[in-house]
């Protein structure tokens, strides 16, 4: 993963009131809960005295309260309380655990992985305002995020992957595709044509990309929408579970319908839609070899893997920058 940077971990609908979450994201085993404000915390699941679970312990009031010896920690993965040595008793400093800044907004919790500090909180993609209406499902695919996110910036596979679905057609030959970074969001335009002899446009022919046309749209580390319309989007986050494992949260938005029960089954029919969409997919990229994606892998890469290349230097870039 890399380093210094928020990810999305859950849902906020995933995380209730009363009791504690234990989760396991970006390869460690963490440990959520609300406090009597609602505000979310994170800490490593895993108690500083004989490492239980405090998943498995309860609320006290803001704390978590470990199962196994009631040792209590709060948000910022202090001890205040070891019972067994009484409570006026001094609290030894070797008794705290690892805390994770966390940032809760448009239904998503995130957490700032990594040394540095959290700086500015993560942002969402501002043209998804409260007009659009959503409909959401949790998918875990046993692969690496990597390949994950790398399948959704891959304009190639439509017409074999997805034949029954949005690749009909047989539009095999693709132009391009023209690749932009702004703002450090990559963005992707292509056209795909049925094979005529023709010989595909190289990126630098293909024109300049209208952001108001379909397009695709990464955000680093793990954000991603399919731009379909003005009125239309598909987004996921791709959130790293370990190195084999990732869980994506997909959602369907829309803005067009707006009456309260044509918008439910609106979003509905575009969740199910979606659903087969993604499976198809994820039956391929659970194939691939290595498990992981790198810049330097020993693949042949060709130009309509352009996306895919833009996104593994920019993502060796942070690695190596968050390492640093």
């Amino acid at each position: 993963m890399i380093m210094n940077q928020w990810y999305v971990i859950l849902d906020s609908r995933q995380l209730g009131r009363g009791r504690p979450l234990g989760v396991l994201r970006l390869g460690e085993r963490l440990v959520l809960w609300r406090d009597s404000r609602g505000a979310a915390h994170c800490i490593a699941d895993r108690c500083a005295h004989r490492g239980a679970a405090l998943s498995a312990g309860e609320l006290i009031g803001d704390q978590v309260r470990c199962p196994f010896h009631g040792i209590r920690f709060d948000g910022e993965g202090r001890a205040v309380l070891i019972p067994a040595n009484g409570a006026a008793a001094a609290l030894p400093p070797n008794f705290s655990l690892r805390s994770y800044p966390v940032h809760e907004a448009r239904g998503l919790i995130w957490i700032f992985w990594g040394e540095g500090e959290a700086g500015d909180p993560p942002s969402f993609f501002e043209d998804l305002g409260p007009e659009f209406s959503y409909s959401g499902w949790i998918d875990h695919w046993a692969c690496h995020y990597t390949r994950c996110i790398e399948n959704q910036l891959d304009v190639v596979h439509l017409p074999f992957v997805h034949r029954t679905t949005i690749g009909r057609g047989n539009a095999t030959v693709v132009h391009g595709p023209r690749v932009e970074w702004k703002g450090g969001d990559l963005y992707v335009g292509m056209r795909n044509e049925v094979e005529k002899g023709q010989t595909p446009l190289k990126p630098e022919e293909m024109p300049a990309l209208d952001l108001r046309r379909f397009h695709l749209q990464f955000r680093m580390p793990q954000l991603w929408q399919n731009w379909i319309g003005e009125r239309l989007r598909i987004f996921i986050a791709f959130v790293p579970v370990d190195d084999r494992n990732t869980l994506l949260y997909l959602r369907f938005y829309q803005s067009f319908v707006r009456l309260p029960l044509l918008r439910g089954l609106v979003n509905l029919a575009g969740k199910l839609q979606s659903i087969v969409i993604a499976r198809q997919d994820k039956r391929v990229v659970l194939t691939q070899e290595p498990r992981r994606s790198e810049l330097k892998m020993g693949e042949n890469l060709i130009q309509g893997d352009l996306p895919i290349l833009e996104y593994r230097k920019r993502r060796a870039a942070l690695k190596a920058e968050g390492q640093s």
